[in-house]
């Protein structure tokens, strides 16, 4: 053992030395930081200070500017106004004038300047006419008056037309400008038209070189409307250099600059007359980067493409720092910048700041003089006492006196060092003691490690990560691994990848519970999977924390083998194999509760599948059994193996889908299905093709319950079969909202026909060629005591649903053979058609109910026509003609309503005892737009004439489908072009001819 003794009190191992130093590094540092804070602050308030300075001192001369600006633009409005008054409003053309005295008259231009010599006019010959001859005579009549006036507050003041008449004072700028000089191609033109001034006030144009003055000017132009046409601009110049006059521009103590929107630089110190005439004859503009510096350009070219009103910043250029601030000036879209350098009360700063670092190391060097005396005295004298007590001690000296104990830290310290040493000479005597308990703890450890060895159970043992350190012999033998794929291995990794979905419960559990035991899979080298009762216990250690788990797996596989044939007879449908409703709602109360917990998220598709039924009823129950089986087969195949796919009964399937989180997954899934439903199936000798409506749910996202969910995906699958069937549709809540309101609206019905809220209008069908009514469609309409009126699109499909079509149909019925008699009664045209539902006419007691109406309604039976659609007849076609004859064994007529948009059978069409065809108001809509709906109708209307039947057109609504439904020998129309479905005593209001447009 090596003993060391304490180092000097002057060495540079001291603590006292270093302590001291430290700490007075430590004032040093402050001090200089809170100098530099409070110079860096006096510095900000003084740049604060001159940015304020600078600030104010721009913005009152560029207020000044502006207003001038402004006095000069209100000037011009008013002379334009004056002119404008003068020759262009209320001109009269009978006032004598002076004809003009042209000067100049070369072969392209007109020139005559006035007679006082104030003004001069221009205009190409070819434009030259008698009305600006007048012009002429009053322009210069008019600026006799304002010139005068007006040159004293502008360099010129000019009129422009359309028609490039040029009227200017003084004349030098006319009897100078080139012949082929065109006014309206000028920049002032095209600043004040209607695209680039819809204002129509004064603007100020771009500054520009006037070769013909050789001035750089700017002008301010006004347009001039004639009946809301511009025809004319008034302008007014200013030269450039007079206008900068007005700004402070060679002030001694900053620079100014001036830039216009585009970026050219108007005004500087560096720009001379000399100068601007070079830049103005060669054509070049006035660049910034030509006169400044690059550092200013940067900033002044972030201003104008931010559009900024005001910027006030601080750059560097060559080594000087300087303060600008930029503002615009308003009406000229300029902008005005001034730029200084920083003031000279820095340097005062600077050589604070040195005073202050001298002050500041001369206070380090005192404090730490000072705190290298104290330390001494106060705690290293008494620590090296402390020192050679201790190492007195180690040496073996057990009766070694410390130092007095006392009431200040070091004094603790040392009572601290003399209890450790009677403390140590008690632990020297319990070591033997706990060395004989240890022999013993490891004979009992080695016989329970040969009992877990050779137990029957397998058995692992992990560290609290659950990182794998032991493994028995049972447990290798029961999955074929060796000792190497276990060992540091992590403990769900031997989960089988069947039941990998319960990791994260096993791993809540044991953080949050240290315990778990349930039934799982262990994975086998040879890719099967084990069944297992698998328990994990925690190990804790003697201050009772968790430091490993035990864990035990007992072979269950003969166990779960049983149970799953037992539950293939409960859970399974005998008939193809899939899950059943049981097992379905089982997998989905799983689903569900495994969603609660944030895992995953599945989707649920609910499907039958189309015509079903008819190909059941035509080929027999066990083809559709068939049917069944291989829609199941192909959907096990199609789908993944965790998805569960169930028959809910007869043809209706459910599939839940796990991990589907998107919409567009879940579209993905439902065209695979029905890509693979929609293959050809090979029954037998027959060959069907079926398709299927799929409703689809997301879960959680659509619902949190069981039956809310399995009701949505009902829904949308209704829905998606109201679109057509063969397609997919998602829940929605307005899906939810349609079924409440479908309910509301099933309630409602009932109700409504009790209390008679049900009454009839009547469209008429007209005689195109002369404007005869010669019948009338009744149409049912619904007043609902709350709502008001409801669609028929919304009660005539529910109606239809619950069989309420039937009761509302005979009173429609009724109604309209009741209103049929009434108009026979007045000897008005007394026929009716009333539209037949497809339950109505499957209904038995059909013809007994139209005998009954009609014997009591006393018409006529001709009077009454019956309209069916085509789909009504070609469900039992032999059914349909048996019942179409008894129909016509009491006299009605029959018309097949919306021929074209259903089977449109022919052979059929020629067997059906029908007298009118009614054209879908869908082929005539479109008429004369669309050209096939032209060739279909015409197609139809041909049809039914060869086959000697009536044509009625349904929906017209312009004369140009009428004309082409009379042009293709379809007289008989029915529409809005006449006539909206009226109550009865509209009805009665009509004549019985309408007005016909002749074509």
């Amino acid at each position: 053992m090596v003993y060391r003794r304490p180092p000097s009190r002057f060495g540079i191992h001291s603590l006292s030395i270093k302590l001291s130093a430290l700490i007075s590094a430590i004032c040093l540092i402050a001090g200089i930081f809170a100098a530099v804070l409070m110079l860096k602050s006096e510095q900000k308030q003084l740049m604060f200070e001159e940015h304020e300075q600078l600030n104010q001192y721009s913005a009152r001369f560029i207020g000044q500017f502006g207003r001038f600006i402004d006095t000069k633009t209100n000037i011009a409005e008013q002379a334009n106004e004056v002119v404008k008054r003068a020759l262009f409003t209320h001109t009269n053309t009978n006032a004598s004038f002076k004809s003009p005295q042209f000067i100049i008259t070369d072969e392209l231009t007109l020139r005559s300047m006035s007679d006082d010599g104030l003004s001069a006019a221009i205009i190409p010959k070819k434009n030259y006419s008698p009305a600006y001859e007048r012009l002429f005579a009053k322009s210069e009549q008019l600026w006799q008056v304002i010139s005068p006036t007006l040159i004293q507050d502008y360099f010129n003041f000019y009129l422009l037309t359309e028609d490039d008449f040029v009227r200017v004072a003084p004349p030098n700028w006319a009897l100078d400008v080139p012949a082929d000089y065109r006014a309206v191609n000028s920049l002032n033109f095209d600043r004040v038209n209607e695209q680039n001034n819809p204002t129509r006030q004064a603007v100020w144009t771009p500054v520009y070189y006037d070769p013909i003055w050789g001035k750089w000017i700017v002008s301010i132009v006004t347009p001039i409307y004639k009946q809301d046409q511009h025809v004319a601009l008034t302008g007014a110049d200013l030269e450039l250099d007079k206008l900068l006059e007005y700004l402070p521009i060679d002030d001694p103590h900053q620079q100014m600059f001036v830039v216009d929107a585009q970026g050219q630089l108007l005004a500087h110190p560096r720009l001379d007359n000399a100068t601007y005439q070079r830049y103005g004859r060669q054509g070049k503009p006035l660049r910034m980067s030509d006169f400044i510096n690059p550092k200013l350009v940067e900033l002044v070219s972030g201003a104008l493409r931010l559009k900024l009103p005001t910027v006030t910043e601080q750059f560097s250029y060559e080594g000087e720092n300087y303060l600008t601030t930029i503002r615009k000036v308003e009406g000229l879209d300029w902008y005005v910048g001034i730029y200084r350098k920083q003031s000279s009360a820095l340097e005062a700063l600077e050589a604070l700041q040195i005073k202050f670092l001298g002050l500041f190391i001369l206070y380090a060097i005192l404090v730490a003089l000072l705190l290298h005396q104290a330390l001494y005295q106060l705690v290293l004298r008494r620590i090296y006492l402390l020192v050679n007590a201790v190492s007195s001690f180690g040496k073996g000296k057990m009766d070694t006196d410390f130092p007095p104990e006392s009431k200040d830290e070091i004094g603790v310290l040392n009572g601290s060092f003399k209890d450790m040493s009677v403390e140590l000479s008690n632990t020297i005597t319990g070591l033997n003691q706990r060395i004989k308990e240890k022999e013993v703890a490891e004979q009992a450890a080695n016989r329970l490690s040969k009992a877990v060895a050779y137990s029957g159970t397998g058995v692992l043992i992990t560290n609290y990560q659950l990182q794998i350190e032991y493994v028995n012999p049972k447990m290798l033998e029961m999955t074929g691994y060796s000792e190497e794929h276990f060992i540091e291995a992590k403990l769900l990794s031997v989960i089988a990848r069947e039941m990998a979905i319960l990791n994260e419960d096993i791993e809540f559990d044991l953080r949050s519970r240290n315990y778990w035991r349930g039934d799982t899979m262990l994975q086998h080298i040879d890719g099967r999977a084990i069944w297992v009762s698998l328990s994990i216990s925690p190990i804790r250690d003697e201050e009772g924390d968790v430091d490993s788990y035990v864990v035990s797996a007992q072979d269950i596989s003969f166990v779960k083998e049983s149970q799953r044939k037992m539950e293939q007879l409960a859970y399974f449908d005998t008939l193809t194999g899939l899950a059943n409703r049981t097992f379905f709602r089982m997998q989905l109360r799983k689903s569900m509760a495994l969603a609660d917990r944030g895992h995953y998220a599945f989707a649920l598709f609910y499907f039958d599948l189309d015509e079903f039924k008819r190909i059941n009823d035509t080929l027999g129950h066990d083809v559709g059994d068939q049917l069944l089986v291989e829609v199941a087969r192909r959907l096990k195949n199609r789908l993944r193996t965790e998805d569960t796919i169930a028959r809910l009964g007869g043809d209706e399937f459910a599939v839940l889908l796990s991990g589907i989180e998107s919409h567009e997954r879940a579209k993905e899934v439902a065209n695979t299905i029905q890509r693979t439903l929609n293959q050809p199936i090979q029954l037998g000798n027959n060959e069907v093709i079926v398709s299927a409506s799929i409703g689809i749910t997301m879960a959680p996202d659509d619902s949190s319950e069981e039956d809310q969910l399995l009701k949505h995906a009902d829904l949308a699958m209704y829905e998606a079969k109201a679109k057509g069937k063969n397609t997919y549709h998602f829940y929605s809540k307005e899906l939810n909202a349609a079924a409440n309101e479908r309910l509301y609206i099933e309630n409602e019905l009932r109700q409504g026909i009790r209390d008679s809220q049900f009454h009839l209008h009547y469209q008429p069908q007209v005689d195109s060629r002369d404007g005869r009514i010669l019948g009338f469609e009744a149409l049912v309409r619904w007043t609902h005591p709350v709502q008001g009126p409801i669609s028929p699109f919304k009660f005539i499909p529910i109606a239809e649903a619950t069989g309420l079509i039937v009761e509302l149909g005979e009173w429609v019925m009724r109604e309209a053979c009741a209103f049929s008699a009434r108009r026979a009664k007045a000897g008005l045209e007394a026929n009716v058609s009333v539209n037949l539902s497809a339950r109505q006419f499957q209904d038995a007691n059909l013809i007994a109910t139209m005998s009954k109406t009609l014997r009591e309604s006393g018409i006529a039976p001709d009077k009454l026509h019956l309209e069916l659609t085509e789909s009504m007849l070609m469900g039992d076609v032999d059914t349909a003609i048996s019942q179409l004859l008894e129909m016509k064994r009491l006299g009605v007529s029959i018309s097949i309503d919306d021929f074209g948009t259903g089977y449109s059978s022919l052979s059929y069409l020629k067997r059906f005892p029908v007298d009118v065809l009614k054209v879908d108001r869908s082929f005539v809509q479109d008429i004369p737009e669309d050209s096939n709906d032209m060739e279909i109708t015409a197609a139809i209307i041909a049809m039914a004439q060869k086959l000697n039947l009536n044509v009625v057109a349904e929906g017209v609504e312009t004369k140009e489908q009428m004309e082409f439904l009379k042009a293709n020998n379809c007289f008989i129309v029915q529409g809005y072009y006449f006539s909206r479905p009226l109550e009865e005593g509209a009805v009665n209001a009509l004549p019985e001819h309408l007005e016909v447009e002749a074509p």
